[in-house]
């Protein structure tokens, strides 16, 4: 009986994906959230007696929450669409496949509003994870089980030092690039290895560049704003365990990663090595705050909005498209930046061909906050940042030196239209190819300051949009 019960909840999921295409006209920002924790997150504890044995899983070890908690409490923040992400460990491969799976499938029927992806947070070889997001399908759940088996650094029983290499993950994703209906892949939390600025740990901009390279319909891009915002000293914790991100070595800034925080860092490294990179916001849920956990629920603090049809294909087409912008504590819940020229014009993620030294068109419109966030308060905006970069032979390694800020907007360089805010800037079109961004934040800080721990997260909020590629 219980499996012909599985068996009619898989096809159930499957039929029950909207068909894919729907038109461009349905298109709405669609928050939410790819890096979210569940009870199969296990934890491993090795019998002494029988060491010979693969250690039974911990349900729960990681953490307490059920895929369908986690579903509702998205959906109680605003959330249009969720990852469900859990990490392995010794066979974890076979627990995801017989366990995790069945409890997505109950959670998509009970949670129908909330487009639910199936997942996990994938133990990335010779390195820390990513979040790998399936395609909704007939395939997904067997697919998930294939990688894992084959590449996840933990899975192996007794350990096998060689699925632990840097090849090895370059192995990995050529073959999800080879699949008919091939992943997601977002590296997840990029510098919180890092022991300085700019002195990278398991990873660097350079590696993430051959990430793509190995499977271009595969890596989108990064967390810019990795979850376990929520995090506060405690006695018995170390300083990582008590900093915003569970970043020890060099800290978030205003909530967001160093490579995204830095202008001219790594993020703007990898675009103007003319990379199409995408960066996202999570909650890499856990353990609530209130529970003594670090982590706020999915959609409660941090949000990835995309622009896309409620329709899961169109959601990761969005993803892939880079049709997206990441805020926190809900500054903003809209943000449309276009590029004009003369009758071509883009949106995030597009590619405009512009005349050098023709004029261009920036505009910039949002949706500031309208009522208290989960924090208590409504925030509001102070200023707004268009930032610009070249792909350049200069743009090598870790650092682009041509990115910039070209303009800072305040209130008084901007209009009302209803509840949006309206901004517009000319300006020549640079020669070249390159790309325009947009950040805001409702501090006065000139550039992201290096957060401290035991700061309010709540006080320090910014909204960043995902590049306009320009071609000459």
């Amino acid at each position: 009986m219980f499996r012909r019960s599985i068996l009619f909840c898989a096809l159930w999921s499957t039929l029950a994906v909207p068909a894919a295409g729907q038109e461009a006209g349905q298109r709405r920002w669609l928050a939410g959230d790819h890096h979210v924790h569940s009870i199969y997150s296990a934890k491993y504890q090795p019998d002494p007696a029988h060491p010979d044995q693969p250690p039974p899983p911990i349900i729960g070890g990681d953490s307490a929450h059920s895929v369908l908690q986690n579903a509702r409490m998205a959906k109680a923040h605003g959330l249009a669409w969720m990852v469900s992400t859990d990490h392995g460990g010794p066979r974890h491969a076979d627990l995801n496949h017989a366990r995790a799976w069945p409890d997505v499938v109950a959670a998509r029927l009970a949670v129908p509003e909330l487009t639910l992806f199936y997942g996990m947070e994938f133990d990335v070889p010779g390195g820390e994870h990513a979040s790998l997001i399936l395609p909704i399908g007939p395939q997904e759940r067997d697919t998930l089980r294939d990688i894992e088996r084959g590449y996840g650094k933990r899975e192996a029983f007794p350990a096998d030092p060689a699925r632990n290499t840097k090849p090895r993950m370059i192995e990995a994703l050529r073959y999800m690039n080879s699949l008919s209906a091939p992943p997601v892949v977002i590296g997840n939390h990029p510098s919180r290895t890092a022991t300085g600025l700019g002195r990278w740990g398991q990873h660097s901009p350079q590696e993430y560049r051959a990430w793509q390279a190995a499977a271009p319909r595969v890596v989108i891009g990064m967390e810019g704003a990795p979850g376990h915002q929520a995090a506060r000293p405690k006695p018995g914790l170390d300083i990582a365990h008590g900093s915003r991100g569970l970043y020890g070595g060099y800290p978030t800034m205003g909530g967001f990663d160093q490579m995204t925080a830095t202008i001219g860092g790594g993020w703007d490294a990898l675009l103007g090595q003319g990379l199409r990179w995408t960066i996202t916001a999570t909650s890499d849920s856990h353990g609530h705050w209130r529970e003594g956990g670090a982590d706020f629920w999915p959609g409660e603090y941090a949000k990835t909005w995309v622009f896309a049809a409620p329709d899961s294909s169109d959601i990761l087409g969005g993803l892939r498209g880079g049709r997206v912008f990441v805020a926190t504590g809900g500054l903003v819940d809209r943000l449309d930046v276009t590029v004009t020229s003369g009758d071509a014009h883009a949106m995030m993620g597009d590619t405009l061909a512009a005349k050098p030294g023709g004029e261009i068109l920036v505009t910039i419109r949002f949706r500031p906050a309208r009522a208290a966030n989960a924090g208590g308060a409504v925030p509001k905006v102070d200023h707004v940042d268009l930032i610009a970069g070249a792909v350049t032979d200069s743009a090598v390694g870790d650092r682009n030196p041509s990115a910039r800020v070209l303009r800072r907007f305040t209130a008084r360089d901007w209009r009302r239209e209803g509840a949006d805010v309206v901004i517009e800037h000319r300006m020549p079109a640079p020669a070249g190819a390159g790309y325009l961004r947009v950040r805001g934040t409702n501090t006065q800080q000139g550039e992201p300051e290096a957060d401290v721990p035991g700061e309010d997260p709540w006080q320090d909020l910014w909204f960043y949009g995902n590049p306009i590629y320009l071609t000459d």
